[in-house]
């Protein structure tokens, strides 16, 4: 896959796993899991990438005596979802057309 195009899915991935509530690295690796093996040394860059684009914001909260970073998408990160989900159809339109004629092709 390019380079590019599998950036910006991982992005759009970070941000639909902090969608609905705040959420830590460990816990968005896990949750993304079924979707994409994604390691830490993927994953806080695309953190910080997202934070300098104010997508999300960063707090930090005690958690058994250790700080632990949470990470909170910003209503900016939300209309990027939102964009997203607009864009993907045009995505869509383009791999159907790219695809077109595949089944028939199968078949033979």
């Amino acid at each position: 896959m390019d380079a590019q195009i599998k950036r910006g899915l991982l992005d759009i991935l970070v941000l639909a796993a902090i969608k609905d509530e705040d959420s830590y690295g460990y816990s968005i690796i896990k949750d993304l899991k079924p979707y994409l093996e994604i390691s830490e040394s993927t994953l806080y860059p695309i953190l910080k990438r997202l934070e300098a684009a104010e997508l999300l914001t960063v707090r930090s909260a005690e958690h058994n005596g250790r700080l632990r970073k949470y990470y909170k998408i910003t209503k900016a990160g939300l209309l990027r979802l939102d964009a997203f989900a607009d864009e993907w159809q045009e995505v869509m339109r383009i791999y159907n057309y790219v695809t077109r004629g595949e089944d028939k092709n199968d078949e033979a």
